[in-house]
């Protein structure tokens, strides 16, 4: 259960504050329930801290999806929340809550959940779950630190990014953008400083797997979205554009490439609030990171200083 001051302290906020700011303040509010932060306060000794921290995280997890759907509707609903459904699994309940019950849309909603855990820590919100909870503080702290980190552009917020440049692409060419179109429309992009949204990747020098499960997806249940045959002509053209840039070592498709399409075909439309959807997949892979943490006894980590 979600305690009612979480809700009261959401509404505190102007309803057309973005959703990642919202979201974050509400798991600001879940805090003061935090087991850990009550059992290092009674003196609990360190090899026992992963205990907490273990009941810190599926709590988190379980809080997460009754949180985000009420600030799902109380921006882009005129704030009519709809009750748990605990008959459904977690990703099928969360997708009920924002008031989404297509069997595609809870198919897609468990596909989200599932690519959007990852926990591996070169990413910005993993790290800075693992940073924060390194001084020990509280899973719910060390989380919120993640979803602000979340929240930039430049990492969670792209698959905000992606579906409305895809939309830009439209507004300017038409419904029937042709390849040379698209390219045009690229190197526009590209000259004007930006980057293309949903390419590109620190790690991977391959397409993303999670673009591909999306893609596999996409082809089964909407072939004939217009905005899926886009996305699949940004997969012929991006790439040798970028390779011809020089500057990218990764010119392929990532998983945010993708996500907002499926999102907005089955009625999720509102880009602002895709990241928070990311949010709430993610504190599976934070939460499982904190608790190894914990039970490894890893020390605080200060990062080496270098001179700039």
């Amino acid at each position: 259960m979600v305690a009612a001051h979480v809700y009261k302290t959401i509404d505190a906020l102007p309803v057309d504050a973005h959703p990642m700011t919202q979201f974050t303040t509400g798991v600001m509010a879940l805090q003061v329930e935090s087991e850990f932060q009550k059992a290092y306060d009674n003196g609990l000794p360190k090899s026992k801290f992963w205990e907490p921290t273990y009941e810190d995280c599926l709590n988190l997890i379980a809080r997460l999806p009754p949180v985000a759907s009420y600030v799902y509707r109380r921006i882009f609903k005129s704030g009519k929340s709809i009750e748990a459904d605990n008959s459904l699994d977690y990703a099928a309940n969360f997708s009920h809550m924002l008031g989404f019950d297509d069997p595609k849309m809870l198919e897609l909603m468990r596909l989200y959940v599932t690519i959007h855990t990852d926990h591996e820590g070169g990413n910005v919100s993993a790290h800075t779950g693992h940073l924060v909870g390194s001084a020990l503080s509280d899973p719910y702290l060390s989380f919120a630190a993640a979803l602000n980190g979340l929240a930039g552009p430049l990492h969670g917020l792209a698959n905000q990014e992606v579906l409305l440049w895809i939309k830009s692409v439209i507004e300017e060419t038409g419904s029937g953008v042709t390849t040379d179109q698209l390219k045009d429309y690229v190197w526009k992009t590209l000259k004007s400083g930006k980057v293309v949204p949903g390419f590109g990747h620190g790690v991977l020098r391959k397409t993303d797997p999670r673009y591909s499960c999306q893609r596999e997806f996409a082809l089964k249940h909407l072939p004939k979205d217009p905005l899926f045959q886009l996305v699949s002509k940004l997969y012929e053209v991006v790439p040798p554009i970028l390779t011809e840039l020089g500057k990218v070592k990764n010119p392929w498709p990532n998983v945010d490439a993708h996500s907002g399409v499926l999102l907005n075909h089955f009625g999720l439309s509102e880009a602002r609030y895709y990241t928070v959807l990311f949010g709430v997949s993610r504190s599976m892979g934070i939460g499982s990171q904190l608790i190894w943490d914990r039970a490894l006894g890893l020390p605080l980590e200060r990062p080496k200083s270098v001179t700039m």
